[in-house]
């Protein structure tokens, strides 16, 4: 089965009654069983935002507050990626603290988006260990660790099924665990569509979006389960400025009202300063300086200088 979603192909077997029943359109092809074995653990994220919750297959029914949330503390240790012969990632070292919103910037092609992966378990690092709660996920013993929090990812691509309504992208998490009666979901949809600007458009198929709207819906998609972790990969990227203000400000709200924690990686620099509470600048696959937007602002590094005071952004030391 090969589904399509932004710029990610997949193939799979298993959850072709699923995808049939949400109208995806499947093509049978034969498939190596390590293909077919990635392309499922990737699908099961995919389908439903990279959204995840604390549940297991065999308890996957039980009741979820949705109005619960708490943060996750994240620390990562010495952690290296290769592609080939590119050295990505190199001993990256860093503590996220449970509840902050904690931003990642850098040039292209220094590892941001990789990294943010790993975090997710999308990359598995060649050496190095990322612990979330203490709880290290890429240890074998993290297959038998309990996880007790949601996490969910906003894709640079946006990852929407094209197949579905605007509507139906957002509350596919939702009826897919059934958390709650459709009403329910039917507010939750709107609700989430109305944080980013989309009220009423539950009703328009993603073939009918804009490219910034589709960023709005997969972030709205992600809200609607109401996550502990939240990462955002480029969340500005396509968006015009008073647009991206609103979303600013949605995040901002949030804080107010959730206790989640908050990783994102931009490179719309005054994005990143109005909303962290800490920034970590990349450069060569390596952090160069972590600190918040006013250590960074006045930092003396000649790397972190060089990117973020520049007249096209605008920004100036304090």
């Amino acid at each position: 089965m090969s589904v399509t979603m932004g710029a990610v192909s997949l193939s799979i077997a298993r959850h072709a009654p699923f995808a049939q029943k949400q109208g995806v359109v499947l093509k049978q092809r034969p498939l190596s069983r390590q293909v077919l074995c990635q392309g499922i653990r990737v699908f099961a994220k995919l389908m439903h935002g990279l959204s995840a919750s604390f549940f297991h297959q065999e308890n996957g029914h039980l009741p979820v507050n949705l109005h619960d949330t708490r943060g996750v503390g994240i620390r990562v240790e010495r952690l290296n990626k290769y592609f080939g012969a590119n050295h990505v990632l190199r001993d990256i070292n860093l503590e996220i603290f449970a509840g902050e919103t904690f931003c990642i910037i850098g040039p292209s092609g220094t590892g941001k988006s990789v990294l943010l992966k790993h975090v997710v378990k999308l990359e598995t690092p060649d050496s190095g260990e990322i612990y979330i709660d203490d709880i290290p996920i890429f240890a074998e013993k993290a297959e038998a660790a309990i996880r007790d929090y949601r996490y969910s990812m906003v894709f640079q691509s946006s990852a929407l099924f094209n197949s579905l309504t605007v509507g139906e992208n957002v509350g596919l998490w939702l009826r897919e665990k059934r958390v709650c009666k459709e009403q329910r979901i039917r507010e939750i949809i709107r609700e989430k569509l109305e944080m980013v600007g989309l009220t009423g458009k539950e009703e328009l198929r993603t073939s009918e979006l804009s490219g910034g709207m589709k960023k709005r819906v997969a972030i709205a998609r992600s809200l609607a389960m109401n996550p502990d972790l939240i990462l955002y990969d480029e969340p500005t990227a396509e968006l015009d400025p008073v647009t991206t203000d609103e979303l600013a400000n949605t995040i901002l709200k949030l804080k107010e009202s959730t206790k989640n924690t908050t990783v994102i990686v931009t490179h719309d620099l005054n994005f990143a300063l109005y909303i962290s509470d800490r920034i970590a600048m990349m450069h060569g696959g390596s952090i160069v300086e972590i600190g918040t937007p006013r250590e960074i602002k006045r930092s003396e590094n000649p790397i972190v200088r060089g990117f973020i005071y520049t007249t096209t952004k605008g920004i100036r030391g304090e």
